[in-house]
C-alpha cells in the first residue's frame, strides 16, 4: 500500500520544496469547498488501488455520457480503473469547489493556443476555477487553481527509455542528464519531463508544442518559463510530478 501523504500547503512554497498533495479519502469524501489562494494550487492524489470499486458504485451517477463512453473503450481493466477513478475525483471535487452537483459541472475547451481549435485545456464557466489531471499506472494528480494550472505524474522509467527520448529534451537538460551516472538519470529524466508537460499543459499546448523548446531543468529546484511558477510534487516511491501554475497579473 502506498505511503499516505499529508495536505497540501495553500501558499507557494520556497524553490526547492516539494509540494504535498492532499490524499482524497477512501470513500472519496470531499471537503468543503475552498477557494484556492492566489498564486497557489490545491492539489490532491487518487490511489485507483483504494477506490477503484467505490469509483465504479459513482461512476453511472457522477460522469457524464462521453466520460462514460470513453471508460468504456479501455481494452485492460486496470486503465478502465485509473481513468473511472480519476474522473469521479475530478467531478466530485469540482461539485465541491462549485457548489453544485458533481454531474452539472459543464467542462469545455479553450480554444488551442496554436490553432484556435476547440481542444485547448479544459476550462469551466466564469473562469474562475483552474484545474488539470493528469494519471498513470493507477495513480491520478489532480490541481486547482485561480490562474491557469497544468500537473503531470509519471512512473520513472527503465534506462533504454530515457536513453530512447532524452533527445526530445531541451540541449541543456539532455548535457545535464549526460552527466549523471545510469542509476541517477531515470529519475532526473523524470523530474525533466514532468516538469516540461505540466508547463505546456497550462498553456494548453501539450506535447504538440516542442519538448525541446522551453528549458526546466533536471536538478532539485526547476526554473520556471517566464510568466510562471514550477514545482516538484511529492508523490510515492517510483514516481515523478510537478504542478505548473501561472503566475497572477500585477496591478497595472
Amino acid at each position: 500500500m502506498r505511503q499516505p501523504l499529508s495536505p497540501s500547503a495553500t501558499a507557494p512554497p520556497p524553490a526547492g520544496t516539494l509540494l504535498v498533495p492532499a490524499v482524497l479519502g477512501t470513500v472519496y469524501d470531499v471537503p468543503p469547498p475552498v477557494t484556492p489562494a492566489t498564486g497557489a494550487p490545491q492539489l490532491w492524489l487518487v490511489d485507483a488501488g483504494v477506490h477503484r470499486a467505490v469509483a465504479g458504485r459513482y461512476a453511472p451517477a457522477t460522469l457524464d455520457a462521453e466520460e462514460l463512453t470513453r471508460a468504456a473503450q479501455f481494452r485492460y481493466d486496470d486503465d478502465r480503473d485509473s481513468y473511472v477513478c480519476a474522473h469521479v475525483a475530478l467531478r466530485r471535487l469540482l461539485g465541491a469547489y462549485l457548489r453544485m452537483p458533481p454531474r452539472s459541472v459543464a467542462v469545455s475547451r479553450a480554444p488551442c493556443a496554436h490553432c484556435g481549435g476547440p481542444h485547448g485545456r479544459p476550462v469551466l464557466p466564469g473562469d474562475t476555477l483552474h484545474f488539470s489531471l493528469s494519471h498513470c499506472a493507477g495513480l491520478s494528480l489532480l490541481a486547482f487553481a485561480t490562474t491557469p494550472v497544468g500537473v503531470d505524474v509519471e512512473s520513472v522509467p527503465e534506462p533504454r527509455t530515457v536513453a530512447e527520448t532524452a533527445d526530445v529534451l531541451h540541449p541543456r537538460e539532455a548535457a545535464e542528464l549526460a552527466l549523471l551516472s545510469p542509476a541517477e538519470r531515470p529519475p532526473a529524466f523524470t523530474r525533466v519531463w514532468t516538469r516540461k508537460e505540466a508547463y505546456l499543459k497550462g498553456c494548453g499546448v501539450g506535447l504538440s508544442d516542442n519538448p525541446a523548446a522551453d528549458y526546466v531543468g533536471s536538478g532539485p529546484v526547476p526554473t520556471a518559463p517566464d510568466g510562471w511558477t514550477l514545482t516538484d510534487v511529492l508523490v510515492p516511491e517510483g514516481h515523478c510530478a510537478a504542478v505548473a501554475i501561472r503566475t497572477p497579473a500585477g496591478p497595472d
